[in-house]
């Protein structure tokens, strides 16, 4: 029996705590609509302050050349324009930097490459070993997987005009949005997040977050929020909140748009959800107490600003609420059990996304109608992500950085061969297909109103553990190709 009321309890709370999720999501697309906050001041300098472009990259062979040509033929003042490639590679990326700013430097350009030869405090240690020599008051930030419009500063420095505004973020576009199923579901995804869930949390006075690239710092914003730290691998959230909390105002320009690369394959993707969630939960552990005391900030801010930090919770609860179904089912009577506006709740995700397709594109509902195939993919990710969710809580803290594999057009057979590498979640996703089969089956009898989740639980699952299994053979395969070759040419010479 107190196993029943322990499976009782995790059920309970974990439909709630999703349904208040999804409740936030409908709160935050009708803050999405309202304009509380003043239009931000824009206002072109008589002369353009000095810039700092630090490109921080680690391993990206493949896109590097793409991204510092970009950032090379950017439209602002030669003299006002300086260039760092903040270089920890391992491989022939280093080798490629080099030529490219010596070429660049022999056109005038204030370009220099700083190679470590350790990866101390990874993107933060670059980042921050990098400020000591950035000439000028301003950083503007791009990953390697980045192209940068041609006129970003011109339209973001006048955003600086306020000595108050610490930092401009901008939009993230998408290079290879129709790439695959997986591609499209992700372009979706961050959508929601970049065109409504950046501009309700700006337009509203309520904080938000520079997303780790396409955006633009006030120096002294950095140094006195305590400068870039290394104790989450979230660099970017945990700086973001530090400089609201000491009193730097931030703008989000959802008109102003650099578009990246998407991960291609499942492996790439669930790397770069695991560091982004493992990330956002060092930062909510690190931060929710000051938060929570922190009266500068009304109560309404702070609450937005924990449900903004503890987003990701969102999986360890799906996987909550999956496990504890069947006993439930089974012993439960669920006549009182679930939240009453569950229902509505569930409308949150769908509204969100669908207002941000409408708003970025023109063929923006014809674009929906992948979202069936991002619930998949987010339902199908939620093992992956709720071990990173544990790593974070238990503070594990692995030496390997989490680096997001880039594909930029590689043959499939060369990507796999340089990114792909064994999955160890595979086969529990495959267990939870099973788990949640059962559960749906179980539920067309007992509680047919969490048929249909359970239903998108066991395609998820199933889905990406397929997905990851494949892609793993057929990495597997082409190594063996690539091996077989290797000794024939040895035999040869």
């Amino acid at each position: 029996m107190f196993l029943v009321n322990i499976s009782h309890a995790v059920f309970v709370i974990s439909t709630s705590i999703l349904a208040i999720y999804g409740l936030n999501m409908l709160i935050l697309t009708g803050l999405f609509f309202c304009r509380f906050s003043a239009k931000p001041i824009r206002r072109s300098p008589e002369k353009w302050p000095h810039v700092t472009v630090q490109l921080p990259v680690f391993n990206e062979l493949q896109v590097v050349h793409r991204l510092i040509d970009a950032v090379a033929n950017l439209d602002y003042p030669l003299e006002c324009l300086s260039i760092q490639i903040l270089d920890d590679s391992t491989d022939d990326t280093t080798d490629v930097v080099k030529t490219l700013v010596s070429s660049y430097k022999a056109k005038g350009l204030d370009i220099e490459s700083y190679h470590r030869s350790h990866r101390l405090g990874n993107k933060a240690g670059a980042l921050a070993a990098g400020l000591l020599h950035a000439r000028g008051e301003f950083i503007a930030i791009f990953d390697a997987d980045f192209v940068p419009p041609t006129d970003y500063l011109k339209s973001t420095m006048p955003y600086f005009s306020s000595s108050k505004v610490g930092m401009v973020q901008t939009r993230w576009g998408h290079l290879n949005a129709l790439n695959n199923p997986l591609t499209r579901a992700q372009a979706i995804a961050l959508d929601g997040h970049l065109v409504v869930e950046q501009v309700a949390r700006s337009r509203n006075y309520l904080l938000f977050n520079f997303n780790g690239s396409s955006g633009v710092w006030r120096k002294e914003c950095i140094v006195s929020s305590g400068g870039w730290q290394a104790d989450t691998i979230a660099e970017d959230l945990d700086l973001s909140y530090r400089a609201q909390m000491s009193g730097w105002e931030f703008r989000y320009l959802s008109d102003v748009v650099s578009p990246a690369e998407i991960p291609v394959g499942i492996h790439a993707f669930k790397r770069q959800q695991f560091r982004w969630v493992k990330g956002s939960v060092q930062c909510l552990l690190k931060h929710a107490t000051r938060l929570i005391g922190f009266v500068e900030f009304s109560l309404w801010k702070r609450v937005q600003a924990l449900l903004h930090l503890g987003g990701y919770l969102m999986h360890p609860m799906m996987l909550c609420f999956l496990v504890s179904s069947i006993p439930c089912m089974i012993y439960v009577d669920f006549s009182h059990s679930l939240p009453q506006w569950l229902g509505i709740a569930g409308l949150g995700p769908p509204v969100l996304y669908a207002i941000a397709q409408a708003t970025a594109y023109r063929n923006g509902l014809l674009r929906f109608v992948w979202f069936p195939v991002l619930m998949l993919f987010g339902l199908g990710v939620a093992v992956n992500n709720t071990r990173a969710v544990v790593e974070a809580i238990l503070g594990y803290r692995p030496d390997e950085f989490l680096r997001t594999p880039k594909n930029s057009g590689l043959s499939v057979s060369v990507y796999d061969l340089y990114e792909t590498k064994n999955d160890k979640t595979v086969w529990l996703e495959f267990f939870f297909a099973a788990y949640a089969a059962a559960a749906f089956i179980l539920s067309i009898q007992r509680l047919p109103t969490i048929a249909p989740f359970l239903a998108l639980f066991t395609l998820g699952f199933v889905l990406v553990g397929l997905m990851g299994l494949l892609e793993i053979n057929r990495a597997s395969r082409n190594i063996k190709t690539l091996k077989e070759e290797l000794a024939f040419l040895d035999q040869d010479m």
